[in-house]
């Protein structure tokens, strides 16, 4: 009789530390998908239908709709009823702000590039790098009605990018390489350069003047001057540019622009507490 009530207790111990771990995988399963959510609602610029949620995730209507409204809760969704559309709530842009205050280099930045903006008349970015992509921090404005934006948090390639080319410049030839055979050289317009020979031909040319131009290859109409901002080890940490329309960033205006945005990168570099590179 004891030797069958401990049995019958192992069993029982047995079965709520299977169904102890079932929950934790559970829990881990929903934030997973929770976030998933999240990032899809974040895409979207005017916001989603459940359906397409459900759609993009992979997920019953049910589940994400369950998801979903854990996630209005706390603030991180809301829902719009007259239009039935889910967008991200005000607490995801406090968690995104917390990263950036976070970041000294945006704090250390931003009157920098404020000025820069002053000086250049157009449309200055900071941009890092992450998985391979150049991805927007920070941007200040310029007042010209036609001028070149870009959402915060946005990726673009480095390849054909004026940030992305600027963090190239600063990053060791085996880092380019294992970029380049990891995202290739995808054509984005007629200008986009796709020959791996020919984009190290042109960072050469870059890091010999000290800035990176973006000559319509990664948007038609648009073109970029950009520096990168390195740490203490000469290693890129970020890159600024200077964006706005070809018409106004003509040929002859590329190099007074440029020396505009390499000094300011060499600003930012020493104020950062980043070694300035040498350029020839």
């Amino acid at each position: 009789m004891a030797a069958r009530t401990q049995t019958i207790r192992r069993r029982a111990k047995g079965t709520a530390t299977t169904r102890g771990a079932a929950d934790r995988s559970g829990q881990v399963q929903s934030l997973a998908r929770a976030l998933a959510i999240l990032n899809a609602v974040a895409e979207a610029d005017d916001g989603m239908t459940l359906t397409d949620i459900a759609q993009q995730v992979g997920l019953p209507p049910s589940t994400t709709h369950r998801l979903l409204t854990t996630l209005q809760q706390e603030h991180y969704v809301r829902f719009d009823n007259e239009r039935t559309l889910w967008s991200v709530g005000v607490q995801s842009f406090v968690v995104g702000n917390a990263f950036l205050r976070n970041r000294h280099l945006v704090q250390t930045a931003r009157p920098l590039l404020r000025a820069l903006m002053e000086e250049s008349g157009e449309t200055v970015n900071l941009a890092i790098i992450d998985e391979g992509e150049a991805v927007f921090l920070h941007q200040v404005e310029c007042r010209q009605m036609m001028r070149a934006l870009s959402s915060l948090g946005s990726r673009v390639p480095l390849h054909c990018s004026g940030v992305g080319k600027a963090l190239l410049l600063a990053m060791p030839d085996a880092g380019v390489t294992k970029i380049l055979h990891r995202h290739g050289l995808r054509r984005l317009t007629v200008r986009t350069i796709v020959r791996p020979a020919e984009l190290r031909e042109e960072l050469e040319r870059s890091q010999s003047r000290g800035y990176a131009i973006d000559d319509e290859e990664h948007a038609v109409g648009l073109r970029c001057v950009a520096a990168p901002i390195v740490d203490e080890l000469g290693e890129a940490v970020a890159a600024i540019s200077i964006s706005g329309p070809a018409a106004r960033i003509t040929d002859d205006r590329i190099p007074l622009l440029g020396a505009m945005v390499r000094r300011c990168a060499e600003s930012i570099t020493r104020e950062y507490g980043g070694r300035v590179a040498r350029t020839g």
